[in-house]
Formats: C-alpha cells, structure tokens, sequence
C-alpha cells in the first residue's frame, strides 16, 4: 500500500518550470529545447504555465541515459583499433601494386 501512495505522490507532485530545470540540472533555455524535440510535453495551467510531474522528469532521465549508453556502445562498436599486421599488408599491397 505504501508503494502505490508514493506513486500517488510523485504523479500528484508538480513542478515549474524552474523547478524542474533545475530537478534535471539544465538551464531554461535546455529545457525548453527538451520541449520543442518532444523529450517532454509538459501539462499547463489555465494559465499557461507550464508543470511537471516528478514520474515524468524521471522517465525522461531514464530513457536519455539510455539512448546516451545505446549510442556510446554503437560508437564503440564502430571503432576497431588497427591490428598491426593489418597495416603492413595494406602497406605491402600498395607497395606491390
């Protein structure tokens, strides 16, 4: 039971803007460009005013350290460090031709 009142609470929790720039440790500019690409649609008031649910700049941590892992593993992935004996052959074939 205590598990889903704390759910309750972090979907009822809301933050501003400034709040939750500073939650995801951006600036404000930062975070409205996160807006503009889709990272997260924030809910607004009568307002205006944009809010933020502590489950949604969670989510949204989440998912950009994955995406930054998935590409950090794809770069790696890439990158073959020479063998050696590789670079003699090319060097020989090229010596040859």
């Amino acid at each position: 039971m205590e598990e889903l009142d704390k759910m309750l609470d972090d979907r009822m929790t809301l933050l501003n803007a400034k709040e939750a720039a500073h939650y995801l440790r951006v600036s404000l500019f930062t975070l409205s460009r996160i807006e503009r690409e889709g990272g997260l649609v924030p809910f607004r008031t009568p307002g205006g005013h944009r809010r933020y649910s502590m489950r949604m700049l969670h989510d949204y941590l989440e998912n950009s350290r994955n995406s930054w892992s998935h590409k950090i593993n794809a770069a790696q992935r890439q990158q073959r460090v020479a063998n050696p004996k590789d670079i003699e052959r090319s060097q020989l074939k090229l010596a040859q031709a």
